[in-house]
């Protein structure tokens, strides 16, 4: 689990309650058998979506997020050169040392949770932003410009 390793985990403060049903949701779509393992997976795909993510999508979802994830997500410095959906699965894989194929598990339950509470709008305001392959991740088809 990521956490501050500094605090003991029984003095740590509870989290929102707002935070806590993202977390219910997360651990539904991922079918997580902790809500530790979902708390691990959103720290994960937020400060990864952090590092790509700028200007007024990166405000306005944070925004839209419980605070303990708008601050996961605001803490990441956006990465001067933004990934593909494929490349951050893979740069997640790499951080975390899980397999390919359970940091894309982790990204879909996790923006499952972001999608509900962004909503759509914004989302495909976020789509628009980031490069190729993104919204596969977030469960839609690929959006594309028309000729």
């Amino acid at each position: 689990m990521i956490s501050d390793v500094r605090v003991p985990l029984e003095h740590q403060l509870p989290y929102s309650t707002a935070y806590e049903q993202m977390l219910e949701k997360v651990r539904y779509e991922g079918a997580y058998p902790t809500r530790e393992q979902a708390d691990e997976a959103v720290r994960l795909v937020l400060a990864g979506l952090g590092r790509q993510l700028t200007g007024d999508e990166r405000v306005d979802l944070a925004a839209r997020l419980p605070l303990e994830a708008a601050r996961i997500l605001t803490t990441q410095c956006p990465s001067a050169e933004p990934l593909t959906g494929w490349a951050f699965v893979k740069d997640l894989a790499t951080r975390s040392g899980a397999s390919l194929a359970t940091t894309r598990w982790d990204t879909g339950s996790v923006f499952a949770a972001v999608t509900a509470h962004a909503g759509t709008d914004l989302i495909t305001r976020i789509l628009r932003q980031l490069p190729a392959g993104w919204a596969l991740l977030f469960g839609r088809a690929e959006l594309t410009t028309a000729a």
